[in-house]
């Protein structure tokens, strides 16, 4: 295969991973959107308290995701523009964009790796807090906003390790809410997904962006050494002589027949001297209207 070949193919892998870079990007954010607008995370980070151990974390995990879909979408749209277009800008922008999206993720797995649980240990943190809070005081405020979260997880209070309830803790789960799950445990089933998809979303993110920066150093660098596609060279326009205008497309093919027109009517008695005749009254009739001098400014035409 040769360089053209090889720039050809790399072309086609490129739109290909940019696609499914834009793609990644719109699942990063609507994973993103998922867990700082859904109910049961919501519920958790407004909870009313001095010190709320999950807020923190909730708005950053919110910002940290719209920043990367930002990055992986911009790097997807100027990559597809840039292989189109064979323009070395817009394919440096787009590794740069690719560059940054590769770190963020670097990031992402190495503190997902290395504090799996914290964003567990701050939900339950924050639970157990207002729990703890709503038995105390026994405010209607405290448990409206205790019942509004359980009812988000689907789940009621914390079950006694002998198996015993105090008044207080049996009031807060009657009825149908006194059969739902522990609350410890239903968080931990509704946040354990979430933990899946974060690694599942930054292993793949890692490979498409470290395919993506491969193909647009390649890609760069063969639009710098001139290996292009689509660009067949560079075409100047010839100067124009001073005074002269071009020969209108109508008359040139007026006198293009005419001139065959005799030359066939002629041809079986005209030899090669007369042929060169015709050639040079062709081009005498030519030329006054290929290059036909205009009328000078102050003079009668």
């Amino acid at each position: 295969m040769g360089p053209r070949g090889r720039v050809r193919a790399a072309k086609c892998q490129m739109l290909v991973t940019s696609l499914l870079v834009l793609l990644l990007g719109l699942s990063v954010a609507t994973v993103a959107a998922l867990t700082y607008f859904g109910a049961p995370l919501a519920a958790i980070s407004r909870a009313t308290l001095e010190r709320n151990p999950y807020e923190t974390v909730h708005r950053w995990a919110f910002y940290v995701g719209m920043s990367l879909a930002g990055l992986l979408s911009l790097g997807a749209v100027l990559s597809t523009a840039a292989t189109v277009r064979e323009a070395q800008g817009l394919m440096a922008g787009a590794f740069l964009s690719f560059a940054l999206g590769f770190c963020v993720l670097v990031q992402v797995a190495f503190w997902g790796s290395r504090n799996s649980t914290q964003v567990e240990d701050a939900v339950l943190d924050t639970y157990d807090l207002l729990y703890d809070r709503a038995l105390r005081t026994a405010t209607r405020a405290r448990q409206r906003e205790l019942a509004a979260i359980q009812d988000a997880f689907l789940c009621c209070g914390k079950r006694s390790p002998f198996g015993l309830l105090g008044r207080s803790e049996a009031g807060l789960c009657q009825g149908e809410a006194a059969a739902r799950q522990d609350c410890l445990q239903g968080i931990r089933s509704h946040l354990r997904p979430y933990r899946r998809v974060l690694s599942t979303l930054s292993g793949i993110g890692l490979a498409l962006t470290a395919c993506a920066l491969l193909l647009s150093a390649f890609l760069w660098f063969a639009v710098r050494s001139g290996h292009s596609l689509d660009r067949k060279g560079k075409y100047a326009p010839a100067a124009r002589a001073r005074g002269c205008q071009p020969l209108e497309p109508g008359a040139f093919r007026r006198l293009q027949d005419g001139h065959a027109t005799r030359a066939a009517s002629g041809a079986g008695a005209v030899g090669d001297a007369e042929a060169h005749g015709g050639s040079r009254a062709t081009d005498t009739l030519l030329r006054p209207l290929s290059c036909r001098r205009l009328p000078s400014a102050g003079r009668d035409p």
